[in-house]
């Protein structure tokens, strides 16, 4: 089993936490660059294409940072979490619970807090339920150094309080034990 990330969703739909066991050399690659030759009568030192700054030249070669591609992928996630869930629910009534889907790639578990903190974690098709193990993240790692924490505060705007030296180190043993 394989786990490749995890994230927790506080109430106001805002990822406060997110961490990736995916290394570098594993993350798909996009294709390489397919720039359309310059148009006739244009040289590669035509002063329209070189006097851009290095600053500008290498943010066209790559539009977005790693922070914001995470944070897209957060909201790409908590989106597809958000409309099943409410699928379920309109589809199965208020009694059916959401816990899971699978696609060919991946399987997305889903665990909610009776304070709304949504935790999802993306694993590989072959991971058995995760269900209890979310809950025990719930339980013994974000209660105990996370809500228990004097210094952390009771809403974690943009994640503050919530990547704390002990959270971080629990949580990624916790992980690399169930592997």
């Amino acid at each position: 089993m394989v786990i490749y990330s995890f994230y927790i969703f506080d109430r106001h739909t805002e990822c406060i936490y997110s961490k990736s066991w995916i290394p570098p050399s594993e993350m798909p690659q996009p294709p390489p660059s397919t720039a359309p030759p310059p148009p006739p009568g244009t040289s590669h030192n035509d002063p329209k294409t070189t006097a851009l700054p290095d600053r500008t030249r290498s943010s066209q070669k790559h539009p977005r940072s790693a922070q914001t591609k995470a944070s897209d992928d957060a909201k790409l996630i908590f989106g597809t979490v958000f409309s099943l869930r409410n699928m379920v629910r309109k589809l199965g009534g208020d009694d059916d619970a959401f816990i899971s889907y699978r696609t060919a790639q991946y399987k997305l578990h889903y665990y909610e807090t009776a304070s709304c903190l949504r935790y999802v974690m993306l694993t590989d098709t072959t991971a058995p339920s995760m269900r209890n193990v979310l809950h025990q993240i719930y339980i013994n790692l974000w209660v105990e150094y996370v809500v228990k924490n004097p210094l952390s505060p009771v809403e974690h705007k943009g994640g503050v309080g919530v990547r704390n030296e002990l959270f971080e180190l629990g949580l990624d043993q916790f992980v690399r034990g169930l592997n």
